[in-house]
């Protein structure tokens, strides 16, 4: 296991490191997005699919639970898992089809916790206390450990 820790002083922060991660993202991944509600994993999200190429608004899937976006020769596919109670729930979303063919955004992964994939990039977003800077601490799961030495 790999991990890098960034410093999000901006939301221009935000973006720069979402852009990093997108250009090193293949399709098959899986990048889960944890932390507090308002630490940025919607922000990051929006970058990220922009970076793809994803032109179109990119709103927070918290009542839809899931959007897609096509960029390129594929699909973003972006979960927000939030309000789910089982993993049944998430299978109903057709998660094995974007993990499949697709990049994989998960908001609030940890509540697939044991039916994540081996290889997957968890970054966890926290406020630094008392001030509106946050960090981005990432870790590399199976073949992502190599990738984001590499970052």
């Amino acid at each position: 296991m790999d991990e890098s820790t960034w410093i999000l002083a901006s939301v221009t922060s935000t973006r720069d490191l979402a852009e990093i991660v997108a250009r090193r993202a293949q399709f098959g991944d899986v990048i889960g997005l944890k932390g507090e509600v308002g630490v940025g994993k919607t922000t990051f999200a929006r970058y990220f699919i922009s970076a793809r190429g994803g032109g179109e608004e990119v709103p927070s899937p918290t009542f839809s639970l899931v959007q897609t976006y096509a960029v390129g020769c594929g699909l973003i596919w972006h979960f927000d898992l939030y309000r789910i109670k089982t993993v049944d729930e998430v299978h109903e979303l057709g998660i094995e089809d974007a993990f499949a063919e697709g990049i994989s955004l998960i908001e609030w992964p940890e509540r697939m916790t044991g039916h994540l994939p081996r290889d997957w990039l968890e970054i966890m977003f926290t406020w630094e206390l008392g001030t509106p800077i946050r960090r981005a601490s990432m870790v590399g799961h199976g073949g992502w450990c190599e990738r984001l030495s590499n970052l």
